[in-house]
């Protein structure tokens, strides 16, 4: 049962921080059990990491096994009556989506009634050792979106990236200007076996960049990790949440756990407010962003 709170602006986030197997079927099963735990400590939405299904098959440059699957397939009623059944959000971390314009890494989203209120595919694809999405995915061409979801009877607008799209300020700013309160970002990021942090400490500057993010955009920022080890690469977890001014309420570890954090939704409009940062843009100083990379 979603949590009530005092105020409508307070809203309770679950993130499930998991490892993933080569077993879809166990996977979905360790993810739900994680969903309902969060709901039973009160959580009004719940949001899963990337490609939670499956292993991290992108470590590979090609993978021998197919984890693909077509939406809705089962997938989709299972989640959304679980939803409906909890009467929670749920931002259903994302799958390696099979359509018939190619394979995409795609997040869906289900209100609390059950409805299933859209999905996101991933718009940047990274392509780096163990980190070999571009021979798997497509990039999205349907641009950045935004879901209205109803949380204690309060409308709220929220916006989902995926993993590498985190590193893209034009893409938090975009859902910002759309309107979203929070931005969720299921992920699977860590180290890799003899690849060197030569630039420094990845897992400080995953989270410092994010919490830029929250700042700047006067939006909540959620992100969720997987964890363990995959071949050469280990999943750091770490999954946090912060608040519109890059506050972190909640953080977790390196291990498998179930995190919650209240989130007060109110400040985003006084850090909108005190340090302007919409108000006082000059979008006709910014023509350098929209010009196509060489």
């Amino acid at each position: 049962m979603a949590n009530i709170t005092e105020s409508a602006d307070k809203i309770v986030v679950g993130l499930v921080q998991m490892s993933m197997t080569d077993d879809m079927n166990a996977n979905l099963e360790k993810a739900i059990s994680g969903i309902r735990v969060a709901a039973t400590r009160g959580a009004d939405i719940v949001c899963l990491p990337e490609l939670f299904r499956s292993p991290y098959f992108c470590i590979e440059e090609k993978c021998p096994n197919d984890y693909s699957e077509e939406l809705p397939g089962t997938l989709v009623p299972i989640l959304s009556d679980l939803s409906k059944e909890l009467q929670i959000t749920l931002v259903a971390g994302s799958v390696h989506h099979k359509t018939d314009n190619g394979l995409y890494n795609t997040t869906v989203i289900f209100d609390s009634n059950g409805s299933f209120i859209g999905d996101y595919k991933k718009t940047h694809i990274p392509h780096d050792p163990a980190f070999f999405e571009q021979n798997y995915f497509k990039s999205s061409e349907d641009g950045f979106k935004i879901f209205e979801t109803v949380i204690n009877g309060r409308k709220t607008k929220i916006g989902t990236l995926i993993c590498y799209d985190q590193w893209f300020p034009e893409a938090a700013r975009s859902l910002a200007l759309m309107g979203a309160e929070i931005i969720f970002y299921p992920t699977a990021i860590g180290t890799v076996d003899g690849v060197d942090q030569s630039e420094g400490y990845w897992h400080d500057a995953w989270k410092t960049v994010q919490r830029g993010h929250a700042i700047s955009n006067a939006t909540a920022v959620v992100a969720v990790n997987r964890v363990g080890r995959e071949n050469k690469s280990v999943f750091w977890g770490g999954s946090f949440v912060c608040n519109a001014f890059g506050h972190v309420l909640a953080e977790g570890t390196s291990s498998e756990q179930v995190i919650i954090a209240e989130v007060d939704l109110a400040l985003n409009q006084q850090v909108k407010d005190g340090w302007r940062f919409f108000s006082e843009r000059k979008p006709e100083a910014y023509s350098l962003l929209t010009k196509a990379k060489k």
